[in-house]
């Protein structure tokens, strides 16, 4: 049975990996509390490496994105492979593609990488880091995922359900866009198979089925048991919105299109859940943490 160290404590997915995985031996660690050069890498056989700057409510320089999203994990990866860690797993994003044109074929594991942002940016460059590390004692193992969802969520779709919530009346009515997802335990799946199989490469994991705004939106809203009633944005105001905002607005009106074949191919594994099914969970889990603590 191997012994996994998480870098990222008490994160979202990290908790649900220890809760989740068929492996018990799991550690996890803080990198706010603790520099690299002084964690004990010895005890483990996998390194998965989580900590990153994901969302600011804040604008930061994108110096610090790079500072901690690739000098920080290589950091991580080289003082790991020199007390002879196996295997080490980062956690990247789809966000190193860079945005779909309309038109274009759906992402896959080997197509061109070209991010436009400063965490896609990082996290790319991250990637190719690590991956020279790597040799016949060292595995590395790269996972890209859109948007991670589940028990415990936070950031934008944590935002989402409180505005379904909240909100009697959205603009998400029509919306006819492609946007894949990962429920938090299809992603603790694939892992778990990615340190059975010891396999390096790159894999794209994410839930099999695609989805619509307008479809999530009435998914949360009936998990959520909310009346809620839909109009049509004009599509000058959408195309002004993804233009003007570009994040916040393709994120809800564009489309995302990936394709995994390869990777469930390789591992040999189609995660378990739909994501109706995972979204179901997730707002089971919001509403009792909601019941135990009424002031969130």
């Amino acid at each position: 049975m191997p012994r996994i160290l998480i870098t990222g404590a008490n994160s979202f997915i990290g908790t649900n990996f220890i809760k989740n995985s068929k492996f018990k031996e799991i550690d996890e660690v803080s990198l706010y509390d603790i520099s690299p050069g002084k964690i004990d890498f010895s005890n483990y056989d996998v390194v998965i490496h989580l900590s990153a700057i994901v969302h600011k409510s804040k604008q930061i320089p994108k110096s610090e994105y790079f500072a901690i999203n690739r000098d920080l994990a290589c950091r991580v990866a080289e003082n790991a492979r020199k007390v002879g860690v196996r295997q080490f797993i980062f956690l990247s994003t789809i966000k190193v593609y860079g945005e779909l044109e309309n038109g274009s074929e759906p992402w896959k594991e080997d197509s061109v990488c070209r991010p436009v942002d400063a965490y896609g940016r990082s996290k790319f460059e991250a990637e190719k880091a690590i991956q020279l590390l790597e040799n016949k004692e060292f595995i590395v193992s790269i996972i890209r995922t859109p948007i991670v969802y589940g028990p415990g969520v936070k950031a934008n779709m944590l935002q989402l359900i409180k505005m379904v919530e909240k909100f009697p009346l959205l603009p998400f009515a029509g919306v006819n866009n492609n946007r894949h997802f990962t429920y938090v335990e299809n992603l603790v799946g694939f892992i778990d198979r990615i340190v059975e199989t010891e396999l390096s490469g790159t894999f794209l994991v994410m839930d099999d089925n695609s989805i619509s705004t307008t479809r999530l939106v009435n998914y949360l809203a009936a998990g959520l048991n909310r009346k809620t009633r839909l109009f049509k944005l004009p599509e000058f105001i959408v195309r002004a919105g993804c233009f003007l905002c570009s994040n916040s607005f393709n994120s809800l009106f564009g489309s995302f299109l990936l394709d995994n074949s390869k990777t469930k191919e390789i591992l040999k594994y189609s995660p378990p859940y739909a994501t109706e099914e995972g979204i179901t969970k997730m707002i089971s889990s919001y509403l009792t943490q909601k019941n135990i603590n009424p002031l969130k």
